[in-house]
């Protein structure tokens, strides 16, 4: 084994400048930008859900709180489940066109993608 390099002391500790935590300061904020100027994509997947038919709506450039919103209002009207993961909306089921329809009257600019 080589000795690690640096603090010889072992104790683990390193040197933190400016206080203790700054991850809050270097956060960057998501733009929430309003549904006209968002380009949203819609599609149907089941890549990695054990075969089961998931409605995928990613491209969205908004907050988390307006995402769950819309999950709460998309989820009503397809009758069905679903979750925000990672700034994007799963559905469960193949609701494509009915997802689309929706998205374009709340003002979206969406489309479908893939097959």
């Amino acid at each position: 084994m080589t000795p690690k390099k640096g603090n010889s002391s072992g104790s683990g500790f390193s040197w933190r400048e400016f206080g203790d935590d700054n991850s809050p300061a270097l956060e960057r904020g998501t733009p929430d930008l309003p549904p006209e100027k968002q380009n949203v994509r819609v599609q149907a997947t089941r890549a990695g859900r054990k075969g089961k038919t998931v409605t995928v709506i990613t491209g969205f450039e908004t907050n988390t709180e307006t995402l769950q919103a819309l999950l709460k209002q998309l989820k009503a009207q397809c009758g069905s489940g679903g979750a925000l993961k990672e700034n994007e909306i799963e559905i469960q089921g193949d609701h494509k066109q009915k997802i689309l329809e929706i998205l374009i009257k709340l003002g979206y600019k969406a489309k479908i993608s893939g097959g």
